[in-house]
């Protein structure tokens, strides 16, 4: 065979061979190209679903504009609010909670009961109705979203820290005892104790999922 041949032939092969590779790096490339689109429309669409913190559909409206989660693990019971229990009730809520450590200075609301759920502020802290107020013995309940400037700052909660609760008369220390992660169904987080205990709670999690449970003892 001639080297002109030669070259021919092996100039017709290269040439095959450069167009199955570029076109394999066309098809690489786009398949990139999809897969990165896709991808951002699913991360668009997870960041549009409803959550704790910065939706109110699917929640339940009161007359006065506040929403109650019923994602949320706040469902109370209902031998807390009879009307004899909230009658012996010592009429002195928390309104204000500070946490140093964590940069956390909220006024503190009271939570009426919504269809069996607690309100839920955009604002401010909620103190939920039924549960123990700062002078009694028993489980004391704060919450509010996992949002800046709420209690957002939670996340970086440490054992030891101190909490500081405040009502219109006094003011009351507590020390964290306990951090955990919960389901919105673990309600067992939020039931009485036989201790001057405080309990504070947040959205965590993928997509608020889960429960940020911050538990504290009175000192």
């Amino acid at each position: 065979m001639s080297s002109s041949l030669r070259k021919v032939k092996t100039g017709k092969s290269e040439s095959s061979l450069n167009r199955i590779l570029q076109n394999k790096r066309k098809r690489i490339r786009l398949f990139l190209l999809v897969s990165g689109v896709l991808l951002l429309a699913w991360g668009f669409s997870l960041s549009s679903l409803p959550t704790s913190g910065n939706s109110t559909e699917g929640n339940i409206s009161t007359s006065n504009g506040v929403v109650s989660f019923s994602q949320e693990p706040v469902k109370v019971d209902k031998s807390l609010l009879s009307d004899q229990n909230i009658k012996n009730k010592s009429k002195n809520p928390p309104v204000r909670i500070i946490i140093p450590a964590l940069d956390i200075d909220l006024p503190v609301k009271e939570a009426k009961v919504v269809k069996g759920y607690w309100e839920v502020f955009p604002d401010v802290a909620g103190f939920g109705l039924g549960s123990s107020y700062p002078d009694e013995v028993g489980n004391q309940v704060i919450f509010a979203h996992a949002r800046k400037g709420l209690f957002l700052p939670l996340k970086n909660a440490k054992v030891g820290q101190m909490i500081y609760v405040f009502t219109k008369e006094k003011w009351y220390s507590y020390k964290i005892s306990d951090i955990k992660e919960v389901l919105p169904s673990q309600t067992e987080v939020i039931a009485p104790t036989t201790e001057a205990t405080l309990t504070l709670y947040t959205c965590s999690g993928f997509s608020d999922s889960k429960r940020l449970i911050i538990s504290a003892q009175r000192v």
